[in-house]
């Protein structure tokens, strides 16, 4: 069980560690407020997106709009402003907002503007309580301050210039609070439907409308980090632009071109909409992609605020409410692991989807869950858990192209970079289907190591299958072939395939000299390990074969078909340990530098006629390289050794078995003498023979099996000579000792 889950763990590996760290980082730079500007943004869309408010009824705005002030002048003298007062005055409205700034006279009329003040309870004027760099504080009227109807006509204002949030109160220079113009025109209209504005129990700290509780904005919330949350600040819910308010001109209500009951029983709000009088603000609906950027008047602003207010007791309409950063941090994790099991679970290649698009599509859904919520009045981040879903993404696709990369490394030990480059990334590289080709094909095997391996431990064979396999990748990529397929102790290569070069045989050649040197310190390797050495045989054919790739869309193997492959087979198979044969063919591509010490005619299975292979003692040239010539010294046995073979024919063993005797023996061959009263036909040169020598060793009647192959050696008559390819460790003992006290 622990097994299964340590390999499970291992396996989601790289998404248990990429979801923790994208989240972590993320929300680390979201707490240094590098993403609010961004997140502001997606929460601007957000209103874009919802646009489908319907017009509030109970607000009437009254525009002072650029034919206003062509008519009247700006700042509208007094007179006439307590004019459009009283007329405002008689449709019954139930508050009146004027947001002009009127600290002092302006022209005529003084006196009957501050009766209008001073006989309309309802009347709410403003002042500027914070000032700030490009603008100081402003006095409100003197009546109206007197009498203690003057809200705050202050909105704070973000990083971006816009204004997302309202205030219900804030403190002046002198710490006194003062009621912003938009909660105190809201409390007019709902005092006069008896409904309850105050505080909230049991603390009495919050504002409580009816039944609906304002909570005050906090510095983290939603997309905000570290934001001044001074005063009773809220977040704004828009309704939307002046379209979404009934509004009239302040020249239509001059000169009575108002409706009769517009205004009864609904909040007026007087205030400019000229762009001439600069009192337009950026907003939520400033940052629309598909038009222009457009300003809001201010005094939409304050209808917008008032609306917000009236809407959460009469009409249950959401305020914008917030997650806790607890829940943050949860949801962002939460789409860093989504996106983290996406790409991990969809890297195979048998299915169908592609990442990106999934990526893309799990985006589409954050971003729909969002403003779902949004409709319901939750503000959910959105930049922080896209960037845990990208980022996490991004993480797992490193995580597996670097496993890709150690792949890439391990196929680059037995194929040089180009022929990796050329199969992995070219667009041809990977598909189906092959192509005829003249190429020279290179096989290589150890020889006698099958009998070998069984009576080795399973360990110790791969162990020395490693090793062996290790030094000849390491010569085959520099000589760049192409590792074709490992057969346990055999190898295929390719030179030619899948790039050709004009040099292919000659450096195949070259590279099989330069494994047979290899051989050297594997074997110094093996005797430090306490086994028998290592012998290896190579043959080499070039020749027209269709190479691509072959097999199936699940599993594709890049290979080679074609009969010549057989024959380089075939060819090999005539070596010894220490031997190189190649081909005709490949010998006329690579000639002169190859050095050839001998030549000689064979006629392999399936082939009509005899064929010529040589054996290759070097090449010279640039590569300068030679095997070491070995003259073999044979001792005389004292006694002859008898012994039983019978010769292989491929993997058969035949049942006929002659008598022969050992007569001659060197280190690595022996002269057999056949002994038999009638005429035996001796095995052909290079044929393969077992044989059993008729002693006792270990108490057994006869040596274990012990495989060779006839040399072309010419011996005597009824005589041939023979090449071990493997011996009984017990059979190796037996025969060196014979050789050493021979050659004392």
């Amino acid at each position: 069980m622990w097994n299964l889950l340590k390999n499970k763990i291992w396996q989601w590996s790289s998404v248990l560690i990429a979801a923790p760290s994208v989240t972590l980082i993320v929300m680390l730079v979201r707490l240094s407020g590098l993403l609010q500007i961004l997140e502001l943004a997606a929460y601007d869309q957000l209103f874009i997106l919802q646009d489908s408010e319907k017009k509030d009824e109970r607000i009437v705005i009254v525009k002072i709009d650029e034919e206003a002030i062509r008519k009247l002048e700006y700042p509208i003298p007094d007179d006439k402003l307590a004019e459009i007062l009283q007329k405002i005055k008689q449709q019954q409205p139930r508050a009146i907002g004027l947001d002009i700034y009127r600290d002092k006279p302006v022209g005529k009329g003084y006196d009957s503007l501050a009766k209008v003040f001073e006989s309309t309870p309802n009347l709410v004027g403003v002042q500027k309580v914070a000032g700030s760099i490009d603008s100081a504080a402003i006095n409100p009227p003197p009546v109206l301050k007197k009498l203690d109807r003057v809200g705050a006509n202050d909105f704070p204002l973000d990083a971006d210039g816009k204004i997302r949030r309202s205030l219900f109160y804030l403190a002046d220079k002198d710490g006194n609070q003062i009621f912003s113009f938009s909660f105190k025109l809201a409390y007019l209209y709902l005092n006069a439907m008896n409904i309850n504005v105050g505080l909230a129990p049991p603390d009495n700290q919050l504002i409580q409308v009816g039944e609906v509780v304002f909570t005050p904005f906090a510095s983290n919330d939603g997309g905000y980090v570290r934001t001044p949350d001074d005063g009773y600040q809220v977040l704004l819910n828009y309704r939307g632009d002046i379209e979404k308010f009934n509004s009239v001109s302040v020249i239509d209500v001059l000169e009575n071109r108002v409706p009769e009951d517009l205004m009864k029983n609904r909040i007026v709000l007087i205030g400019a909409t000229a762009s001439s009088l600069k009192d337009l603000f950026y907003t939520p609906y400033s940052a629309s992609f598909f038009r222009n950027i457009r300003r809001m008047a201010g005094i939409t602003v304050h209808a917008n605020a008032i609306s917000q207010i009236l809407d959460a007791q009469l009409s249950n309409r959401p305020l914008i409410k917030t997650w806790n950063e607890q829940f943050e941090w949860l949801w962002t994790f939460s789409w860093s692991l989504l996106g983290a099991i996406l790409i991990w679970l969809l890297r195979s290649s048998k299915r169908k989807i592609v990442p990106p698009a999934t990526l893309v599509l799990a985006g589409f859904c954050l971003l729909g869950i969002s403003y779902l919520a949004f409709l319901y009045g939750w503000w959910i981040p959105v930049v922080t858990p896209m960037l845990g879903l990208v980022g996490s993404a991004v993480g797992v696709t490193a995580f597996l192209a670097q496993s890709a990369n150690k792949i890439r490394k391990t196929f680059g030990r037995y194929l040089n970079d180009e022929v990796v480059a050329n199969l992995l990334e070219s667009p041809e590289g990977l598909k189906l289907g092959g192509q005829r080709r003249n190429i020279t094909i290179f096989t290589s095997d150890l020889r006698g190591f099958t009998a070998t391996s069984e009576r080795l431990p399973a360990e110790e064979v791969i162990k020395i299958i490693n090793l062996y396999l290790g030094y000849m990748a390491d010569v085959i990529t520099e000589y760049q072939g192409t590792i074709d397929e490992f057969m346990g102790d055999g190898i295929l290569v390719l030179f030619g395939a899948p790039t050709a070069r004009e040099d292919d045989a000659t450096r195949a050649i070259a590279c099989a000299v330069a494994m047979q040197q290899a051989m050297e310190p594997v074997n110094q390797k093996m005797k430090e390990m306490g086994l028998p050495e290592l012998e290896m045989g190579i043959g080499i054919n070039t020749g027209e074969v269709v190479v691509g790739n072959i097999g199936s869309e699940k599993r594709t193997k890049y290979g080679i078909v074609g009969k010549q492959v057989n024959l380089t087979y075939r060819i090999e198979s005539y070596t010894v340990g220490g031997q190189i044969f190649i081909s005709e063919s490949t010998l006329k591509q690579a000639e002169p530098i190859v050095k050839v010490i001998g030549e000689r005619q064979v006629k392999p299975k399936g082939v009509q006629q005899p064929i010529t292979i040589y054996e290759v003692g070097g090449i010279a040239g640039d590569y300068n390289l030679y095997l070491k010539q070995e003259e073999e010294v044979f001792f005389s046995l004292s006694q002859p050794i008898m012994f039983e073979y019978a010769v292989l024919d491929g993997k058969d063993i035949s049942d006929t078995l002659q008598l022969a005797q050992l007569i001659e023996l060197s280190e690595k061959s022996v002269l057999v003498r056949i002994k038999s009263k009638e005429t035996v036909a001796i095995p052909q040169p290079l044929t393969n023979i077992k044989l059993n020598l008729l002693i006792s060793i270990n108490n057994a009647d006869k040596s274990g099996d012990i495989y060779a192959k006839v040399l072309e050696k010419t011996a005597s008559e009824n005589s041939f000579y023979i090449r071990f390819t493997n011996k009984p460790p017990e059979v190796e003992a037996y025969l060196n000792s014979i050789y050493e006290s021979l050659k004392q």
